[in-house]
């Protein structure tokens, strides 16, 4: 069933567990993170961002993750992230998604993000300390802008991890002590699983994850593929391996049963 980010993320705190957005790009990866939310009664938030739309243009990712979405058997919200574009957050917001990330306040349900949660680099480690996310800034701006999640910084970064993260979790916990907004994680892949356990603990109610789905269903292409195989042959195995993967966060998250 289709249902807003508001409504999914309503009683995470309260609860003890958070909701996985896992972005996904393809029908076998969403039908694999689909099933995996089924399977375990756990409702679950999928959608691209602006960055994966080389793979698809935002109208054909509506059609087959909306139409998705509304035929499943627990909740499940159709989030535009990391929407850099204001006429494709409009246009994401007419197709039917049910919420976008970006700063303003076009939709009931509405994520934003405060301090930096950048890409791993050399440089990461050295300006990390200096954006993260201060109490008073998530405070008076989830006041002011009235969005429904807010994604803060407390030492993740995108993509694969050159090494481990250092969390700053006191700075977690002083924003969840300042802050009732559902908080969000970006840059979760490559956490440990007492990492994720202890952000939740903290008071995230939202984990986004991409590259650990990402690398799960090109390794699953790559290791059933043969000179004789073909794209339709290999797309069980894609959705089995992306659904193991989720299955894996969901239950990590505590989102298991809550559907």
């Amino acid at each position: 069933m289709l249902v807003d980010l508001k409504t999914i993320l309503s009683g995470t705190r309260e609860g003890g567990y958070a909701v996985g957005l896992f972005n996904c790009v393809t029908l076998e990866m969403t039908r694999g993170i689909i099933a995996a939310a089924e399977e375990l009664r756990s409702p679950v938030i999928i959608g691209p961002g602006e960055s994966l739309l080389p793979g698809a243009s935002l109208p054909d990712y509506a059609d087959m993750m909306l139409g998705i979405a509304r035929r499943a058997s627990v909740p499940v919200a159709v989030h535009f992230d990391h929407g850099f574009t204001p006429e494709l957050v409009e246009e994401a917001i007419s197709l039917g998604f049910t919420s976008v990330m970006y700063d303003c306040s076009m939709l009931p349900s509405l994520e934003a993000e405060i301090g930096h949660v950048g890409s791993n680099g050399s440089a990461e480690e050295d300006i990390a300390r200096s954006v993260y996310t201060r109490p008073e800034d998530a405070l008076r701006f989830a006041q002011e802008s009235g969005c429904d999640a807010l994604a803060v910084a407390i030492g993740t970064a995108h993509g694969v991890y050159a090494k481990a993260p250092k969390l700053d979790l006191d700075c977690l916990g002083a924003i969840a002590a300042a802050c009732s907004c559902p908080l969000v994680l970006h840059g979760g892949s490559g956490l440990s699983e007492e990492q994720f356990r202890a952000c939740v603990a903290g008071g995230i109610s939202k984990i986004n994850i991409f590259t650990h789905n990402n690398l799960a269903a090109a390794r699953a292409a790559h290791a059933h593929f043969t000179e004789r195989t073909g794209a339709f042959e290999l797309m069980p195995f894609v959705t089995d391996a992306v659904k193991q993967e989720t299955m894996n966060h969901i239950r990590i998250f505590g989102s298991e049963g809550r559907a």
